[in-house]
């Protein structure tokens, strides 16, 4: 069996039956409509519906079940996109699938068992730990497959972790959001090749197109920053954990003063839910770096993220551990803006970035995880360049986006997976 998934494209498509596994199946041709027998009910388990990438892929998977006229139930502690769900046409039930306590774990398959019987629900499809170890016990005692979507590269310190983390192999299919996720999903649990398929986020590049955000737009967002129309601005985009990797920013931040940078600021537009006391430790940095005149901490921008990566010289995500597909790193390239990430931010699935391709066909710049050296020297680079250098490495961004993130493509790919899960093949 091969180890290591080597592309998306091969992760995603079901293994030909007469042949060996690592000879693919063409997916879908682009156009082609993926018919199913009858419609399907789905039980969507999220934790939460707040601000991360498992909130928001469970958004996504409504919208693309409804759109092609399935029926689906959330079961969420809910959050502030719960009206998303329901506006999508799902119908939501509040229920804790989101507690790590057995005991909750169990209340949870109890109560999701009577909702799959009572709805005959035909897949479940869970977007966390503790929701898919609840699903695997319904699973089990149903007969429903369970499908899974592994977001982020999740610590696995000890065996312990590793048993807790395996929740997100026990089902019938794994969606990994990105080959790097995919390749660490293969290594860790040994899970076959045909059991994982990779789906990426979808971009909507209609609301993320830098030709529609107005002068005005930019000022209003540059003016809640307190930030002067030339002055260039590093974005990072996140919520306030210590995996995303701020810390990092603001070492490399203060590297960039030591060399005597001027004329810019350093913007972390981020959710703190006030779960950590990260974001206190991190103004401890600031204040202990002396680099409190060039930070802001300005908490998220949801009205309008558009015009907050229209704003930013360069977006950066210096996480420090494997984190799937960034939404933010791929909706600033579609607003044709040069990224800098670490290796554990993206991969080359989302990012080009040297040595891995020429600098003519760069989007971006990929460093090592922590080492705040490398990301100020990589911030160099680019404010070194003119602004038709940063112009022509976003354009390549935003088209490399608009060619491998599109929701038409995402969509069908997802209910490919559903078809071959549900065996409701195509016609």
């Amino acid at each position: 069996m091969r180890s290591i998934l080597n592309s998306r494209a091969y992760a995603r498509r079901p293994p030909d039956s007469d042949a060996d596994i690592d000879i693919p199946v063409a997916p879908p041709k682009a156009g082609e409509v993926v018919a199913f027998s009858r419609p399907l009910t789905v039980l969507v388990l999220a934790p939460t519906l707040h601000a991360g990438a498992a909130d928001a892929g469970a958004v996504d998977l409504v919208r693309i079940l409804r759109g092609a006229g399935h029926r689906v139930l959330v079961a969420s502690n809910g959050g502030r996109l719960e009206d998303d769900v329901t506006d999508a046409g799902a119908a939501f039930i509040r229920l804790d699938v989101a507690d790590f306590n057995p005991i909750f774990i169990a209340r949870a398959a109890f109560a999701l068992r009577r909702v799959v019987r009572r709805d005959h629900c035909d897949v479940i499809h869970a977007h966390g730990r503790a929701a898919a170890w609840a699903g695997v016990v319904v699973s089990r005692a149903t007969g429903i497959p369970l499908i899974t979507t592994w977001h982020k590269g999740y610590r696995e310190q000890n065996v312990f972790k590793r048993l807790w983390n395996s929740s997100m192999v026990r089902g019938q299919r794994v969606i990994a959001v990105s080959d790097q996720i995919a390749e660490m999903i293969a290594e860790r649990h040994r899970t076959p090749p045909e059991q994982i398929s990779v789906v990426p986020a979808a971009i909507d590049l209609a609301r993320f197109d830098p030709a529609l955000v107005s002068e005005d737009r930019l000022d209003t967002i540059r003016r809640s920053w307190g930030v002067a129309p030339d002055t260039r601005v590093i974005l990072v985009v996140g919520r306030m954990l210590r995996r995303k990797g701020h810390h990092v920013v603001v070492n490399a931040v203060h590297r960039l003063k030591e060399r005597g940078l001027k004329d810019f600021v350093c913007v972390f537009a981020g959710e703190d839910q006030g779960r950590t006391r990260y974001t206190g430790q991190l103004w401890d940095l600031v204040t202990e770096s002396e680099t409190s005149d060039v930070i802001r901490l300005t908490g998220a921008v949801d009205d309008d993220m558009p015009a907050a990566y229209a704003a930013a010289t360069v977006v950066v995500s210096g996480s420090i551990q494997p984190e799937g597909l960034q939404r933010a790193i791929l909706e600033a390239q579609a607003m044709a803006r040069p990224v800098v990430v670490s290796d554990l931010a993206a991969g080359p699935d989302a990012v080009l970035a040297p040595p891995a391709v020429a600098d003519d066909r760069m989007t971006g710049l990929r460093v090592p995880a922590g080492d705040e050296a490398a990301l100020a020297a990589a911030l160099i680079r680019l404010f070194s360049l003119s602004d038709a250098g940063r112009a022509a490495i976003g354009a390549r961004g935003r088209a490399w986006v608009a060619e491998h993130f599109d929701a038409a493509g995402i969509a069908r790919a997802t209910l490919q997976l559903y078809a071959d899960v549900t065996r409701a093949r195509p016609t």
